[in-house]
């Protein structure tokens, strides 16, 4: 029998988060039998861990589909290592990556940091900024200039649509087969929409229907993908942000994100974890 750890990554103390799977194993089950634990589980992923040559080899599925990297599937998974093998940084080989989780067990308040894949990012044409802006109900002058949408990835393919207000962010409103159908043809993971109420201090929201979900809580890679993206276009994050998610969805989550100098360096990402009651 499988043994699967159900943890909220980025919680807001004893509340909210992102819900992931845990499965830890000597060697992973095959892929369609990974499918189904992820779609019976239902969270939007759960992490297939197994040791692999010293480090940890990972795979992660949503309920519809493998992902290449996950950020809150990460996060717990690094609270789960750190509470069976004791505090510590755990090398994780991922499909297309090697990164790295920092795990606290944290007398049973856990805690952890990923440091993401490197991070890019690009301008979108207009075509598909004017697609995405009728599919979620918002209008060009929604949109804050200093800040254009672009594709951007930090292990996966994002878009990022900064907003002028919180108001319009919580207005997003959307079809999940249309979004489904958009993203999976652009090969994306998810599509961000964020306000930053000051230069350090975001609220985003993710939309996942690639993964058959309408919205993530708390988005570890996207979060990643944004910190790359202020310091390609040269945004005074002094360092760092931190980014409350969910909060629209009745599950506020709590995001840190370190942001080094280096174009496309690796982008830190930290937050609390709880154990989900099943």
């Amino acid at each position: 029998m499988t043994e699967i750890s159900r943890m909220s990554a980025f919680s807001d103390g004893a509340t909210g988060g992102n819900p992931a799977g845990v499965v830890i194993a000597d060697a992973h089950p095959p892929a369609p039998e990974m499918q189904r634990i992820a779609a019976e589980v239902g969270y939007s992923e759960t992490a297939f861990a197994m040791p692999q040559d010293g480090a940890w080899r990972v795979r992660y599925f949503a309920p519809a589909a493998e992902v290449s990297f996950c950020g809150h599937a990460t996060i717990a998974l690094g609270a789960k290592l750190a509470l069976d093998h004791g505090d510590g940084v755990f090398d994780l080989v991922l499909n297309d990556a090697a990164i790295t989780v920092e795990g606290r067990a944290q007398a049973g308040s856990p805690w952890a940091a990923l440091q993401s894949p490197a991070t890019r990012s690009a301008p979108i044409d207009d075509a598909l900024v004017n697609e995405v802006l009728a599919l979620f109900g918002y209008a060009a002058a929604d949109l804050d200039p200093a800040m254009p949408p672009a594709r951007v990835h930090a292990g996966a393919d994002h878009l990022a649509f900064l907003l002028t207000s919180r108001a319009a962010l919580a207005a997003l409103a959307y079809d999940l087969d249309a979004g489904r159908e958009l993203m999976l043809r652009e090969g994306l993971t998810t599509i961000l929409f964020g306000f930053a109420e000051t230069p350090r201090r975001w609220h985003t929201r993710n939309p996942f229907a690639a993964g058959g979900v309408y919205e993530d809580p708390a988005t570890g890679a996207a979060t990643a993908a944004l910190g790359g993206y202020l310091r390609d276009i040269g945004w005074r994050h002094g360092g760092a942000i931190d980014v409350i998610q969910g909060e629209d969805m009745g599950a506020r989550s709590l995001l840190h994100a370190e942001i080094g100098p280096q174009p496309g360096s690796s982008i830190r990402v930290s937050g609390s974890v709880r154990f989900i009651e099943d």
